[in-house]
């Protein structure tokens, strides 16, 4: 089995503001739309806080690229080029589960820091021809970017069971207290596993993981490690709680 850390809405470039946290519930806003898309941020009751996070650069009236796509204790998530390479080259298919993080603006203080907002664990996944095939696909309430417009054949969507936090406890928060941003606190598992892109033993530091400051899929191949599979079904758990 493989878990894998996938950093999604808005960051520093993508959106260029941290995502709120809002009555202690965290809103990823989904990055700006670029193509393929028909959704504003007013469409998913974004409007004042994107026009608020982004000090007006953004407006409701903004397309957005609303994905992953939460709906009905389901997710769709739409991935190509060289990401998706990455995942097929680590194998990630059905079973495997992606745990979605991002930059969040802390409530009272305003620090940023990297917490998971959501999961999903693939029930099927592959090209949208292919899968509408399946019988594990169920059709998205609300259209998807990875579903229209025009994409080369590295596309690909994932699909299962999955649910956004309505909280932000300790427990779904990566950045360590006082920072900085990308110093994260880890459990112990994923130190013995290792994450795809984080080779260098220099990153790991007493507990702790210096995280890459790009990429999107982060891939750790954990089997049937007791810790790591503990691991994820406490942070499920405080995701649905």
């Amino acid at each position: 089995m493989r878990i894998v850390f996938s950093r999604k809405g808005f960051d520093s470039t993508a959106g260029g503001a941290p995502s709120p946290i809002v009555g202690g519930r965290p809103i990823s806003l989904p990055i700006p739309a670029s193509h393929s898309s028909t959704t504003t941020y007013a469409d998913l009751g974004h409007d004042a806080l994107v026009e608020r996070a982004t000090r007006g650069r953004l407006t409701g009236r903004s397309l957005c690229h609303d994905d992953p796509l939460f709906a009905d204790g389901l997710c769709w998530f739409g991935q190509c080029d060289a990401a998706q390479g990455h995942l097929r080259k680590q194998g990630i298919g059905t079973g495997d589960v992606f745990v979605f993080f991002g930059l969040f603006a802390d409530e009272a203080t305003g620090e940023r820091h990297h917490r998971i907002f959501g999961h999903m664990r693939v029930a099927c996944h592959g090209a949208p021809e292919a899968l509408r095939l399946s019988p594990e696909w169920r059709e998205p309430p609300r259209a998807h970017p990875h579903l229209a417009g025009s994409w080369n054949q590295t596309n690909t969507i994932y699909h299962g069971p999955g649910r956004i936090a309505h909280h932000a406890p300790p427990a779904l928060r990566l950045t360590r207290e006082g920072g900085p941003l990308n110093r994260w606190t880890i459990p112990a598992w994923l130190a013995r596993t290792g994450l795809t892109y984080h080779d260098r033993p220099e990153r790991w530091i007493d507990g702790e993981l210096d995280s890459a400051k790009r990429g999107q899929e982060f891939v750790a191949h954990v089997g049937a490690d007791v810790e790591a599979l503990a691991w994820l079904a406490e942070v499920v758990a405080e995701i649905e709680r």
